[in-house]
């Protein structure tokens, strides 16, 4: 029952470290220039300006094919720098979803106008990229989407909704899905197709969800008989589903699925400095073996990437299991820090940065695939349903 379940112990080899300490030196720098604040929301002058400096670097597109533009290096190249960029608030948002995801699934699928135009503005970092998926009747259980594209001359009408669309309203291309045939009774999954969407058509409405933390990354996003030529189909019409499952696999399993409220623990460590009692021990040694658990499995569902596996069921696990932790780790920050003296500390810092990642928690086991909808495909892969 298990047999398809398999994380590979694969550590960090040590050709990365460079690597690694060139990217932290990058972002460590830019902070220092005032480029961002880590701490702040930053505005979309601030996300292209770095972007265009991350390509400057050649860590856009790392793994891709160099007739793309890309670098052809490890998977674990980019996991490093990735780590890095999460680790210190970097502002990778105009970028991060293209590199990840898109870009491969436009490599794999695309029409060959669609590569030649679309993919040099990625690697540029001039192309920003949001994932259209979940609707508001069916949330993130795909096989339900009724978002429609409806085949007319020379292409689609695109008529429908989807929600939590991260970054839709900076965004200039969407990779959306959309049902152009209705399923059958032997499968569900049938009569799904995927499309390339440019953002800037007067038929798309792009609706902001303000979340506690005050910002709108969530939107939903309204079309209106939105025309799209025949080229922007992306693979197979009809047979979508096993393209989005395979580029789910690489939107779920990397660093970003347990590091977003890292910078409590960050916070907490400020707070604490070096002497600390037993119990604040145990607590901060709980939880750095926890997350280090957890990256454990991430590094190796990267080297099953590399290898050129799709581990949909290995990465389900990583985000359920990671987002899960990454909501909850405020709280049990905040629990710690009950057992400083408050004049031990800088009391407000601390509690200005635990409440910005306490409002922030609640979407992250909604992005990316709800955790009711990630056991159902975990279950699945290992037999259970």
């Amino acid at each position: 029952m298990t047999a398809a379940l398999r994380f590979d112990p694969i550590r960090l080899p040590d050709r990365v470290q460079d690597l690694r300490l060139e990217a932290r030196e990058f972002v460590q720098g830019e902070i220092a220039a005032g480029t961002f604040d880590p701490k702040e929301e930053p505005t979309l002058d601030q996300m292209t300006d770095f972007a265009r400096k991350v390509s400057a670097k050649g860590w856009i597109g790392m793994t891709w094919p160099k007739k793309y533009g890309g670098q052809e290096r490890s998977f674990l190249d980019r996991y490093v720098v990735s780590e890095e960029m999460l680790i210190h608030g970097a502002p990778t948002r105009k970028y991060f979803v293209a590199d990840r995801q898109s870009g491969p699934t436009l490599i794999r699928y695309a029409s060959d106008a669609i590569k030649e135009r679309v993919l040099p503005q990625i690697i540029a970092g001039e192309a920003m990229f949001c994932i259209g998926m979940s609707e508001p009747n069916s949330g993130s259980d795909l096989f339900a989407a009724q978002a429609k594209a409806k085949k007319v001359d020379g292409g689609y009408e695109l008529s429908g909704r989807k929600i939590w669309t991260s970054g839709a309203r900076q965004a200039d291309y969407m990779i959306g899905l959309f049902r152009t045939s209705p399923p059958t009774n032997q499968n569900r999954r049938h009569g799904l197709t995927s499309f390339l969407v440019e953002m800037k058509d007067p038929g798309i409405q792009v609706r902001p969800i303000e979340m506690m933390s005050g910002a709108a990354e969530f939107n939903e996003v309204v079309f209106d008989d939105v025309f799209l030529p025949d080229e922007n189909v992306i693979g197979e019409i009809d047979g979508a589903w096993k393209q989005a499952t395979s580029e789910l696999a690489y939107e779920r399993s990397g660093p970003e699925r347990f590091l977003d409220t890292f910078g409590s623990i960050q916070a907490l460590l400020t707070a604490t400095g070096t002497d600390v009692d037993d119990r604040m021990a145990e607590g901060i040694g709980r939880l750095v073996a926890q997350v280090h658990t957890m990256r454990r499995m991430s590094v190796s569902v990267a080297g099953m990437l590399e290898a050129g596996r799709e581990p949909v069921t290995e990465a389900s696990i990583v985000k359920d299991l990671g987002t899960v932790w990454e909501k909850r780790l405020p709280a049990e920050v905040r629990r710690l820090a009950s057992l400083l003296d408050y004049d031990s500390y800088d009391v407000e810092a601390f509690r200005e940065r635990l409440d910005f990642y306490t409002r922030i928690a609640p979407k992250l086991t909604i992005q990316g695939g709800t955790t009711e909808i990630l056991r159902g495909i975990i279950a699945r892969g290992l037999g259970l349903r």
